[in-house]
């Protein structure tokens, strides 16, 4: 019988919310069916507040909690504009699968940690809809990185859409962070920064969240010292597991490698898309992909891609995950929508050789309507 499910994220861009509505139904191939996707942008005010959370080691507890709670009616917002849109009620959707928003990820800890807020009691609340959250925790607790998540949907989705062996095929998660998970050898791990630096450079020079296409970036030429600097840094070459995130790899990491640089900011924005693309085609050169579906909000930057083309070893095919049957914008939010149903029917959700974790296990905390 199939189950529906809602899907939501909140990435590293902390650009907004995707709401994916999710079918399940086992009996079928592909045994999901992407009903319906919302994109809910936050105002510039509320995404100055999280991205102050992330950045900020000395935000206040009311902070903090104030931006949870606001956080959670966001989510139900988006929740309850899928319902109408579908002209369904609460009572269809079997659960939430809700990543939160990361304000702190530190697996590397003496006691590792990772932080995802968002008032999900109150999300339940608001939706009347239990909700599956806090996804991470468990793997890290089990010796694991706690991200990334995603590469085990990853390997289930592909099983749903082919019947061979997926031999040197690689999905790539371009959001804030960029991710590779190698389909073949069931690995996944964060491969650096994604549109991170990129979209803040952008606004900073801007106030818009994003250079749309790469058009800025593209008036401008490569700084190649800029960039093989930036390539020396040392998290490209730790092997995997591992993940990072925005407390990493931000203003502060980037301004060292400008001083002394003669440069205008559309240089420095050709640059940094030249670096994420390079992180990308690196890690594809060193596993000897064939192919690569690429996903995530930098599949719309026209000048990534072509530069990822570019850089790739000539027989290797790059496109997007529309191949695999899933909307590039929608792919994490569907990640965590299958998470929920995993947790519910005590199956894992993570896969340890891409997270590190001493086994399986099954993921989330249950918040029961």
């Amino acid at each position: 019988m199939s189950k529906l499910y809602i899907g939501l994220m909140s990435g590293t861009s902390a650009d907004g919310i995707d709401a994916a509505l999710v079918e399940f139904d086992s009996t079928r191939r592909p045994a999901y069916t992407i009903k319906a996707a919302v994109d809910c942008p936050y105002k510039p005010e509320f995404r100055h507040q999280l991205l102050d959370i992330a950045l900020n080691n000395e935000c206040s507890k009311m902070q903090i909690g104030t931006v949870s709670a606001q956080l959670a009616d966001l989510f139900a917002e988006a929740v309850n504009q899928l319902l109408k849109s579908e002209n369904l009620t609460a009572s269809a959707i079997t659960a939430i699968g809700s990543h939160g928003h990361t304000i702190d990820h530190a697996p590397n800890n003496p006691l590792p940690y990772t932080l995802q807020i968002t008032d999900h009691a109150r999300l339940t609340e608001k939706t009347g809809i239990t909700t599956v959250c806090d996804f991470r925790s468990r793997d890290i607790a089990a010796g694991g990185q706690g991200a990334p998540l995603v590469p085990a949907f990853h390997r289930w989705l592909f099983a749903q859409n082919s019947d061979n062996r997926p031999k040197g095929q690689a999905i790539i998660n371009i959001g804030g962070i960029s991710n590779i998970t190698l389909l073949e050898a069931g690995l996944g791990y964060d491969c650096g920064p994604g549109n991170c630096l990129m979209d803040h450079w952008h606004y900073i020079h801007t106030t818009e969240n994003f250079d749309y296409a790469g058009e800025t970036a593209r008036k401008g030429r490569l700084l190649t010292n800029l960039l093989e600097s930036m390539l020396a840094e040392p998290y490209f070459s730790i092997p995997a597991p591992k993940s990072t995130g925005r407390e990493y790899f931000n203003q502060q990491w980037l301004e060292p490698f400008l001083i002394g640089q003669d440069y205008l900011w559309q240089d420095v924005a050709h640059t940094l898309t030249a670096l994420t693309a390079h992180i990308i085609t690196n890690q594809l050169k060193a596993h000897h992909c064939k192919s690569a579906f690429i996903c995530g909000g930098g599949s719309h930057n026209q000048l990534l891609i072509e530069m990822i083309e570019q850089q790739s070893d000539t027989n290797t095919i790059i496109t997007t995950t529309h191949d695999l049957g899933i909307d590039p914008d929608w792919m994490e939010a569907a990640a965590f929508a299958w998470l929920a149903q995993q947790t519910l029917e005590g199956l894992p959700g993570n896969l340890p050789s891409a997270t590190g974790a001493s086994g399986y296990r099954v993921l989330g905390a249950i918040y029961p309507v």
